[in-house]
């Protein structure tokens, strides 16, 4: 079976469309096609269903893909090996990240990485929780950055902790005070991030024991902060959410005070490729100091 094939399958689904696919690969959109029409061929059933609106894998396809998943996985090792054998650094790393930690942390550390080992290709992508937290079940990230969560599936690095804030309007009735008592969100106009679901905000609130009135949901906190700055309500968040950005918002730690693990999750550190054992330990030593 060509690789190549299966490996612009995977990316024909993650990308949800033969252009860009093609886009990523430096083949038409054409040529994408002609090779799908091929691997189809080859194992003998659909595995696409094309339409206007782009592909999308057909019961079939949904049930390779992850067994491709695997597959290109250990060819990409093998590959990663072999060049190292060489003498050569080469290869691929695949991050998930919290948008915060992509925007405050991972440049500075891709940078480093990149000036000494500048043949080795990073691809970065940002979401909530439990979207890296599915990238890597998928196999479609090699490592991720975010928080702690029990259960944790993944091995774990930590690297730093970062409380958790109450974030107000500056018209807010205890925007005063030196802290912000965590039994009053009950009574709050509540802005929840994360689609209503934010992995950490919601542990927080589970174990205290309290149910805020959701308000408003959004899907990333820098909408959230926008929509506090213009009086619709509150909500909480950790430290470096708020970093970079002039924000006419009162910040306030919490009472009874709260902190968040963050850190790099990976499936296996033994069986990460070199490129991928190579950048957790540039990141682990850069964000530790």
């Amino acid at each position: 079976m060509d690789l190549n094939k299966c490996e612009m399958f995977v990316r024909a689904i993650d990308t949800g469309s033969f252009s860009r696919a093609a886009e990523q690969s430096g083949y038409t959109p054409s040529g994408v096609a002609h090779m799908m029409d091929a691997l189809e061929d080859e194992i003998g059933f659909p595995l696409l269903v094309r339409g206007h609106r782009g592909v999308r894998a057909t019961e079939n396809g949904q049930k390779l893909l992850p067994i491709l998943r695997e597959l290109l996985h250990w060819n990409e090792q093998f590959k990663q090996t072999a060049a190292e054998i060489n003498g050569l650094e080469t290869g691929t790393v695949r991050i998930g990240s919290y948008s915060s930690i992509a925007t405050h942390w991972l440049p500075k550390v891709i940078k480093a990485f990149r000036e000494n080992y500048p043949h080795i290709e990073i691809h970065l992508m940002e979401g909530i929780r439990q979207e890296v937290d599915r990238w890597l079940a998928e196999r479609r990230v090699d490592l991720g950055f975010f928080s702690y969560q029990e259960p944790m599936s993944y091995e774990w690095i930590p690297l730093k902790t970062d409380p958790m804030l109450a974030v107000l309007p500056p018209d807010h009735p205890m925007a005063q005070l030196s802290a912000y008592p965590l039994v009053a969100c009950r009574d709050e106009a509540f802005i929840m991030p994360a689609l209503g679901k934010d992995a950490d905000v919601v542990e927080l609130l589970e174990k205290a024991g309290l149910t805020p009135q959701i308000r408003f949901s959004t899907l990333e906190n820098y909408a959230t902060l926008s929509m506090i700055e213009c009086g619709l309500g509150m909500s909480i968040m950790n430290e470096l959410i708020t970093k970079g950005r002039q924000n006419h918002v009162v910040m306030l730690p919490l009472d009874p005070p709260h902190s968040i693990t963050l850190g790099i999750a990976v499936p296996s550190i033994k069986t990460a490729s070199p490129s991928v054992r190579k950048f957790i330990s540039y990141a682990t030593r850069m964000l530790k100091e």
